[in-house]
């Protein structure tokens, strides 16, 4: 493996790495899980596919030896920390993430010890050392139900994105402190441009997803997870959508409503759609070394791993005490 993070390898053009991919799940009672935002190859050979939450969930009930997490780095973490005796490989130990970055352990610490008679709710996307100075972690699909679970009298800490964090205060009416925290994919929708877009596409509905700024929510038709955005696609009348969020996910929606058309929220950039640099980072040719030779391999902290695991399966209980 190289210092970068993955393993330099050269791979044959002549090969079917779908084909390979699929052997070697079966030689090594290998599973791959991916997220949404994955490109779309990494998405048709994943066994499971789908946001944090449903990752997290599947990540624990696996029976496989080898999880190949394609996704970013504190999901592979997630995985790791509820099946510590498995191992966890990814296929870029580079695929971080902008919204867990934005609050480092020590700072956090700090923050935390300043404010004794909060609680702390942590946003999946962040990093073990949070987790474990938290007491319940939640995701974008079951926030909601979290904080509404806690006592009124209960003061909260709401970390690390302060979009979610400020959604979540306007949908439940806790007064929480938030941590100033945000992902770069989200916080560069341009309104300027949604709303030509809408102008050239006054038929089309804007859905967007909750750790995108104000403005955009305020304008948006629907707000939900990955999985509620591509749900609600699935089942609403409308046959044309501008979709606010990591642009990885209209391939799921493409393929799940054909007949519809989806339009990627352009970005304050140049580009014509909104991709994760981060997400983007494995590819289908990495993904296919890393189960070949079981590298780059994630490890943590034994001590670590315990910490940031309670506050995870916290979540998991609720989830699945309101059917989440």
């Amino acid at each position: 493996m190289t210092s970068n993070g993955f393993l330099d390898v050269s791979v044959s053009p002549e090969l079917d790495l779908f084909l390979e991919i699929e052997k070697l799940k079966k030689e090594k009672n290998a599973i791959i899980l991916a997220h949404y935002y994955q490109n779309s190859d990494i998405q048709d050979v994943a066994d499971y596919l789908g946001d944090s939450l449903g990752l997290a969930q599947q990540a624990e009930k696996t029976t496989a030896d080898l999880i190949v997490f394609a996704g970013v780095h504190f999901m592979a973490e997630t995985a790791k920390i509820l099946n510590p005796n498995k191992k966890v490989v990814l296929p870029d130990l580079r695929a971080g993430c902008s919204l867990a970055d934005s609050a480092p352990g020590y700072l956090f610490r700090a923050f935390k010890e300043k404010h004794p008679d909060h609680i702390v709710i942590s946003y999946i996307n962040c990093s073990a050392e949070v987790k474990a100075l938290s007491d319940i972690i939640c995701t974008s699909s079951n926030a909601q139900k979290i904080v509404e679970s806690i006592p009124k009298e209960q003061k909260i800490i709401f970390a690390p994105d302060r979009n979610l964090g400020a959604y979540l205060i306007k949908k439940t009416g806790r007064d929480m402190l938030l941590w100033d925290g945000a992902c770069m994919v989200h916080e560069i929708f341009s309104l300027e441009k949604i709303t030509k877009l809408k102008i050239r596409h006054p038929e089309a509905k804007l859905i967007a997803h909750p750790e995108c700024e104000e403005p955009i929510l305020r304008l948006a038709d629907f707000i939900g997870s990955t999985t509620a955005l591509l749900n609600y696609t699935k089942k609403d009348d409308s046959k044309e959508y501008i979709v606010a969020t990591e642009a990885g996910i209209l391939h799921q929606m493409e393929l799940a409503s054909p007949q519809k058309s989806f339009i990627p929220a352009p970005p304050t950039n140049n580009c014509a759609c909104n991709d994760c640099p981060h997400m983007k980072l494995n590819t289908l040719e990495k993904l296919y070394l890393c189960m070949k030779y079981e590298e780059p391999e994630l490890l943590m902290d034994p001590g670590l791993m315990v910490a940031a695991r309670k506050p995870i399966e916290r979540m998991l209980e609720i989830s699945a005490k309101y059917g989440l």
